[in-house]
This record gives structure tokens, sequence and C-alpha cells, in this order.
């Protein structure tokens, strides 16, 4: 029986290895894949199978690396590897990528040593060494992994594009180990966003602002395109620290003009009601932004688990309250119309 079964209970000396070849090459296949996952279609579909796969002719001794089972994870690694021999440990993740994973668990410690047994990787590699994404860490305790599999596990950079420089030491300089949320890194999440967030949005507080005056329509569609993508884009510069507030403060800006102009056009009107013309816009306009503005909260460096659910608990009811007065006036008009008959 091998270390690794003696100490986690699971005899894996009976578990024939299967170990799957793959290549470093991108195909014009992998990069559709890339772009639909982008936009969010079939979200759920993106992720290859979990198992061992073996990159060029790796020998008994080449590294092995560990990733997520999302396909963009996975090229991402085995692209960066072009040209070397070595082994990569897919874990199940249900398609997540490894920051989110290890967020949720499923790239975790016990998948990890759950996978090292059912790939039977003790028999396949003589040294004991496992190289994780640095944000895989959150989920991976190392000393357990060492203590029921044998593995000792070696944190590599950020990104994959950093490994064959950091592979030359095993070291990594502060650079590689510094987490970036570039314009890029914000771009690319604008799209999914759209799809999966914005546009059952746009569709509803279209028809809600239709039924409540045409002219508010295009205000409702600036709301949410500022949720979804001038947010991203303008996200560092935007001041406060937590996401909603930087979405409200976004969102006022852009409903401003739209409620100056309603506050505006009908001089001939009573000041009160060109003045409710404008909360109609001033109010529920602003809480849309920041409800599309705080789910990039998890797709970024800028917070945290626990601060995420501060927000959530602390800003949400704040949204659904401004928002449901913002519809309630914009609505009043009518009501009254009709309880006069």
């Amino acid at each position: 029986m091998s270390r690794t079964s003696e100490m986690s209970g699971t005899d894996t000396s009976s578990v024939e290895p299967r170990i799957l070849p793959v290549t470093a090459t991108l195909t014009s296949a992998n990069r559709r894949d890339h772009f639909l996952a982008r936009w969010g279609v079939n979200r759920e579909g993106h992720r290859i199978q979990p198992g061992l796969y073996a990159l060029g002719s790796p020998t008994p001794d080449s590294s092995v690396f560990v990733t997520a089972n999302y396909t963009l994870s996975f090229d991402a690694l085995r692209s960066a590897l072009a040209g070397r021999d070595c082994y990569i440990l897919v874990l199940d993740t249900a398609g997540i990528n490894v920051w989110c994973a290890a967020g949720k668990g499923t790239f975790g410690t016990d998948e990890l040593i759950s996978r090292i047994e059912a790939t039977a990787l003790d028999q396949v590699v003589r040294h004991r060494r496992l190289i994780l994404p640095q944000l895989g860490a959150p989920g991976v305790t190392a000393h357990e992994v060492k203590k029921r599999s044998g593995f000792s596990v070696e944190y590599g950079p950020v990104r994959a594009a950093d490994l064959p420089e950091y592979l030359k030491t095993h070291q990594a300089t502060p650079a590689m180990r510094r987490v970036r949320f570039a314009l890029r890194d914000r771009l690319v999440l604008i799209p999914v966003e759209l799809v999966h967030a914005a546009l059952p949005i746009l569709i509803v507080a279209v028809a809600v602002y239709w039924l409540g005056g045409a002219r508010s329509s295009p205000a409702a569609v600036a709301a949410i395109l500022a949720g979804a993508v001038l947010f991203p884009i303008l996200l560092p510069w935007i001041p406060t620290h937590d996401f909603s507030t930087k979405g409200f403060i976004l969102g006022l800006v852009v409903a401003l003009p739209f409620a100056v102009a309603a506050f505006l056009r009908p001089p001939e009107d009573a000041w009160g009601l060109r003045l409710g013309a404008a909360l109609t816009l001033l109010l529920p306009l602003p809480p849309v932004t920041a409800f599309l503005a705080l789910n990039f909260t998890g797709s970024t460096t800028f917070t945290s688990r626990s601060g995420v659910r501060r927000e959530i608990f602390r800003y949400i009811p704040i949204m659904a309250w401004t928002f449901g007065i913002g519809i309630a006036l914009t609505f009043a008009p009518l009501l009254l119309r009709i309880l006069r008959g």
C-alpha cells in the first residue's frame, strides 16, 4: 500500500491510473468556447472532464499542476505551459474558475485529496509535490493535504502566463503575487453581465417605464447600461469603497440629466408636478445601477466574501425601498385618474 493510501485510508494500489493526453495548442473550437463563455451562453457547460492529463511526454519526475475544470482556466494553464512535459490534475469544480471555486469550497482540500486518490497520482509520479494557482489558496489547507495524501502544496503565481518565469526558480516575485484588476480584466466581464443580468432587467424596466411614461424609457436603459457597462470601466475612479454606494453615485449621475429635463420640460405644469416627474427618475434609477454594480463584487479584487455579505444586508433594503417609492410615484398620477373615474 502506498503512502497516500496509508494516510487517507484508501488503497490506491488497486486503482489503474488513467491519464488523458492534451496539447498546449488552442483550437478554433477552444476559442469559440471561450467566446461563448464570455457571453454567458450555456454558462454551466464550459467544463472538461476532471482527472489527470499529460501535456507533452511527462516522466515520473515531471511537475504536476492543479487547476479547475472550467475550460478557460484549463486552457490558460496548458497554453502557458507550451513546450513543457508535465501533468495537469483537474479538479471537479462544477465548471467554475479557480478563484470562485476556492471561495465556494469546490476547489478545496477534500476535492484535491479525492482527485489524487481517484487518479492514483502516487503511482504516476515519484515526487510528492503539487503546484497550485495562488488564487486557489483560500479553498485549500496545505498542511491537511500533506497529512492526508503525502503531497506537499506549492503555490504558483496568480496568472498562468507568469508560470514560465516562475518555474525558473520556483520563487514568485511580488508582481507575480499581486492580483491585478486592470481595464482589460474588467472589460471581459461586461458581455456576460449584459446577457444574464442586464437584459432581463432591461425588459422589465422598459416595460414599467413605458407604462408610466414613454419619456422615461431612455433613462431606464441608460441606468441599466451604466450598471453593466460603465461601472466596470469606471470602477477604480468612482468615490467610496462599497460597490453599492459606487453604483448609487453612478446611477445618480446618469439619472440627473433626465430628471432635470423632466423638471424643465412642461413649464406650464405646477411646480409640484414637475418635481414629482423628476423624482420618478431620481429615486428608482440609481438603485437599478447600484444593484447591477453589486453583481461585480464576486469577480473583482476590491472586496471579500464578508464584504459582499455586509453590502447585501446593508444596501439591498435601501435599494428596494428607494426603487419602490420611485415606482409608486410613477404610477400615482395614473392611479388617481382611475380613482376619479
